[in-house]
């Protein structure tokens, strides 16, 4: 995905996503829990190209939880390097809210399509997009080693995690009873 190739970028959730039909989207990045069916809305959209990733939104293995993995990573990786958008595209990620995995994808994907750019510049535009954006940081750790940013990405993330617990406190009591308490203590921490 060259910055030329796609104009637009959107990040959604599941609910959200029949907003979208009408939009020109297309590309898609689908990242569901194991198990989710594929969602109805996609037949309310012009044809476009999509590919679903599945894994839990969780940083590590658990009971029954499929971990983001670095093969996960790569696939990222290899939908955002696909050539077949043609100038203007519109891409559209989604997960089921809008705030963890899609917004590490579309992270990665900036990082990948533009190495030269700084980190907090990149968090900074995926902030703009998303303003409750609440990357993974599982799946940012995997993207640091993956394109060789030496922690850049986790710490521009982490970054970004410490804002969203100033504007949105009761997070951490959330984060935390899902697992995900590292996320909130490194936010905490920095």
């Amino acid at each position: 995905m060259t910055p030329e190739s796609i104009t637009l970028h959107t990040v959604c959730g599941l609910a959200e996503l029949t907003h979208h039909g009408g939009r020109g989207v297309d590309r898609v990045l689908s990242l569901l829990d194991p198990g989710t069916p594929e969602p109805d809305a996609f037949s309310g959209y012009a044809l476009h190209r999509r590919t679903t990733l599945r894994f839990h939104d969780c940083l590590g293995p658990g009971d029954g939880l499929v971990p983001p993995g670095p093969e996960h990573v790569e696939r990222i990786l290899a939908f955002g390097r696909d050539r077949g958008a043609g100038p203007g595209g519109h891409l559209l990620v989604h997960c089921h809210y809008g705030l963890s995995r899609s917004t590490a994808a579309l992270l990665i994907l900036f990082a990948d399509a533009e190495p030269a750019s700084r980190a907090e510049t990149l968090v900074a535009r995926l902030h703009a997009l998303r303003e409750p954006a609440w990357p993974n940081a599982r799946m940012i750790a995997l993207a640091d080693a993956a394109l060789d940013r030496s922690g850049t990405l986790s710490e521009a993330v982490r970054r970004l995690h410490a804002l969203q617990l100033g504007v949105r406190p009761h997070l951490a009591e959330l984060l935390r009873g899902l697992g995900r308490g590292s996320e909130v203590d490194a936010a905490l921490a920095g």
